[in-house]
């Protein structure tokens, strides 16, 4: 529907993926969203062939040879340009703002401030003879050096006031001096401070910010924890009736031994012997109660028929 997708650019200010597709259209994605955010109508009837996203400001190169500045506060069109030298192949913004065009075998170099106001004439030109067309078009960060990747090769060329002279060495990657130490700790600085993909929207000022009341939201978020909580409920009561196992108490002076411990397990258990013994042992004791009655049972009957001088003695 919306053609061959032929530009792909990220905004660096807040993650936000800028697709260029092949009926004129740039459409705005993100990790969290199945579908496009934003579907922007930028050059009517001719595909998208160049694009470039800095902060607030996206810049579209088309096959109709229009170069057109959006502002992506109201994604509203600023104003646009007019290549002369042929079709915009590749576009980039520097760090101090000067726009960077690639187009047939010529680069073309605005002012900061033609993404703003729209200017006459161009900052600086350079033609690049038997080199067209021109395929990729760079700024260097922190220098004031362009290059320029052609039929022939690559080209790099000088432009003025295009770098940030300032350094700031505490954000990551930024330091050109570091030392192997310095580099491995910024690297595991800059994952922690790595958000999460779902956290990538158009709007980058709502991260850290609270969360606006939406009742419906708040019934969604009730009705989860009630759910969480059953399930949870339900779990701590299959795991009650379970039989818990009884931990062995630690004995001292050897009763804690290994073949101690398999012993007491041991006398749990019931198979044919054990059953055996126990049978002999009930008859033994058996027939120990017998002999023992018998016993009594003689006693008796001699003191029956001892004189009753010698009874005495009996007791």
């Amino acid at each position: 529907r919306l053609g061959s997708c032929n530009v792909m650019r990220q905004n660096p200010s807040n993650a936000i993926m800028h697709l260029g597709h092949h009926n004129g259209t740039v459409t705005l994605w993100s990790p969290s969203s199945q579908a496009y955010l934003v579907k922007m109508l930028c050059h009517k009837g001719s595909p998208i062939t160049s694009l470039v996203v800095s902060d607030n400001v996206m810049v579209t190169g088309g096959a109709d040879r229009q170069i057109k500045v959006w502002d992506l506060r109201m994604y509203k069109q600023i104003h646009a340009y007019f290549s002369s030298a042929g079709v915009p192949t590749s576009l980039d913004i520097s760090q101090r703002g000067v726009l960077g065009v690639g187009h047939a075998g010529h680069a073309t170099f605005w002012r900061p401030e033609a993404l703003r106001v729209k200017e006459k004439d161009p900052y600086m030109h350079h033609q690049m003879q038997g080199c067209s067309p021109v395929q990729t078009l760079r700024f260097r960060p922190f220098e004031d050096v362009c290059g320029i990747g052609h039929f022939k090769g690559i080209s790099s060329i000088v432009i003025p006031g295009s770098g940030e002279p300032n350094l700031d060495t505490s954000e990551y990657n930024t330091n050109p001096f570091q030392d192997n130490k310095q580099r491995r700790e910024a690297e595991v600085r800059s994952l922690l401070d790595k958000l999460s993909p779902d956290m990538i929207c158009l709007d980058p000022d709502i991260v850290g910010t609270v969360e606006a009341s939406d009742p419906h939201l708040r019934q969604e978020r009730l009705q989860d924890m009630q759910e969480e909580a059953t399930i949870q409920d339900i779990q701590e009561e299959a795991n009650n009736k379970t039989v818990k196992k009884k931990k062995q108490k630690t004995k001292k002076r050897g009763r804690s031994k290994i073949q101690t411990q398999l012993r007491r397990k041991a006398r749990n258990v019931i198979d044919e012997s054990t059953i055996k013994l126990r049978e002999a042992r009930d008859v033994e004791e058996k027939m120990r109660k017998e002999a023992l009655k018998s016993e009594d049972t003689t006693t008796e009957t001699h003191e029956d028929s001892t004189p009753a001088a010698l009874r005495r003695f009996f007791k």
